[in-house]
């Protein structure tokens, strides 16, 4: 990828009173991914997305984002240059409008009320939402939840977006409909990297994967060869039940 990477995570390091949640974690982005983040529960992964997003100072390593360093940068100074992030628990600003928790975040950008309120017009369009621009946040269904907290992260005008469980509490039609979304942004030139459980959604929507376990990286590669990668498969099914299937 040479000089054109857009997130390059660098021997990432983060214990909690002694218990290591990543150790040495290393993996890089390039322009157009969807790079996909596994791996089983407590592995660590929301962890780095907070070291990444600045919610959480690692012990060691870099994360630079264009070749500058983040450490020590605030969430919102991150944000502003172009480094949004989704939450597992979507949580909008449940007494105001689908339009004005939008319009909140183009501000991002912008001081302009009339220029904020175009845009989250746009945005609403984009990821189909216009129709209930003007109900409250808090009559959201599921799905529409999802869309939301998506058109609020692309209201920030990022490059790149890390998605964290974005597909979680979705029917499988709903899934397909998002999966859609997320290469549609991907599409517009926004870099994505992605956390999710479920493998066929995972294995579907992204070019490459790293998955990390107990806190270290065990693999990367596109999706085909971590399927097939033994440290996967024993990581998720358990060493028994993979020797006893014969991987």
């Amino acid at each position: 990828m040479g000089n054109s990477l857009i997130l390059n995570v660098i021997e990432v390091s983060k214990s909690f009173r002694g218990l290591k949640a990543l150790s040495q974690v290393s993996f890089a982005l390039g322009p157009g991914e969807i790079f996909g983040l596994i791996g089983p529960n407590g592995a660590g992964k929301t962890t780095l997305f907070n070291v990444i997003s600045g919610f959480l100072k690692p012990d060691w390593g870099r994360v630079e984002f264009f070749g500058k360093n983040l450490i020590g940068l605030k969430p919102h100074q991150i944000c502003k240059m172009g480094l949004t992030r989704t939450f597992q628990i979507v949580k909008p600003f449940s007494n105001l409008s689908i339009l004005e928790n939008v319009s909140v975040g183009c501000f991002n950008n912008t001081a302009d009320v009339q220029r904020a309120e175009e845009k989250a017009w746009e945005i609403l369009r984009f990821v189909g939402l216009e129709k209930r621009a003007l109900d409250p946040a808090s009559s959201t269904t599921t799905p529409d939840r999802k869309r939301l907290e998506l058109a609020r992260a692309l209201a920030s005008g990022p490059k790149l977006l890390l998605l964290d469980e974005v597909m979680a509490g979705l029917n499988p039609t709903e899934q397909g409909k998002i999966i859609g979304l997320v290469r549609k942004i991907c599409q517009t030139g926004i870099t994505i990297l992605v956390i999710e459980h479920n493998m066929r959604v995972i294995m579907g929507l992204c070019n490459r994967i790293v998955v990390i376990h107990h806190g270290e990286r065990i693999a990367e590669g596109t999706p085909s060869a971590i399927c097939s990668d033994r440290k996967v498969i024993e990581a998720y099914l358990g060493k028994e039940n993979a020797l006893a299937e014969g991987r």
